[in-house]
């Protein structure tokens, strides 16, 4: 199996770092879904410092408080949370200009992930949507995610895997995953896998119905 780590909702200060540690330490490249807000002058430099080791930084919209597809201003919400994000995020993005949207309760995709304006500036703007398909609740569990982590990865060829570098007490226990991965004979990459990018720089590749509903128009 292979495993591609995301961790999203970051940078935290009293977490990101030990995270990077743990990275560098096994020799594992990751990408990080940045909340552009959280950007301030005192958290830019652990985002820098993730990108300097080799990790990849993506958008994982302004706020985070909403899906784009549940704002009553969508068109709105969607140059706020997608292009204000972006360019709070400058030369810190990847030049593919990955883009996370925020999902419903639990991590799901469902019709609220997306909008009609969303889908278009991203499409306009030459991003790349990054979706996932293991999804651990880390956050829920803190201490208890590994196994479903593993078994989540074990049913896919390639897993995206979203993690949080949130201050919960998770990541405590992310050496003990990747070694547990290692050992069921996991390889680590930074690659996407195809079916968790239905847009790539711009250019709709996959199905996107399933992420978005009808809106009313905004006047």
């Amino acid at each position: 199996m292979r495993i591609t780590l995301s961790f999203d909702n970051g940078p935290e200060p009293e977490v990101t770092p030990r995270v990077l540690d743990t990275l560098r330490a096994h020799g594992l490249p990751a990408i990080f879904f940045v909340i552009a807000s959280k950007l301030a002058a005192d958290r830019r430099p652990l985002a820098q410092r993730a990108k300097d080791e080799g990790h990849i930084i993506g958008n994982h919209t302004l706020t985070h408080t909403l899906s784009l597809g549940a704002f009553e201003e969508p068109a709105r919400a969607a140059r706020r949370e997608i292009l204000d994000a972006q360019q709070i995020l400058g030369e810190l993005s990847d030049p593919r200009r990955l883009f996370r949207p925020r999902g419903s309760s639990g991590g799901v995709l469902d019709d609220r992930l997306l909008s009609v304006d969303a889908i278009e500036l991203l499409r306009r703007g030459g991003f790349t949507l990054v979706l996932w398909n293991v999804v651990p609740g880390d956050w829920l569990r803190p201490q208890d995610w590994v196994a479903p982590a593993l078994e989540g990865a074990a049913s896919h060829e390639h897993s995206l895997l979203v993690l949080h570098d949130l201050p919960t007490g998770a990541m405590d226990r992310l050496d003990a995953f990747i070694e547990a991965a290692r050992a069921a004979g996991a390889e680590f990459s930074q690659e996407l896998p195809a079916d968790c990018t239905p847009i790539v720089r711009g250019e709709v590749v996959g199905d996107l119905a399933p992420y978005h509903r009808a809106h009313p128009r905004e006047g």
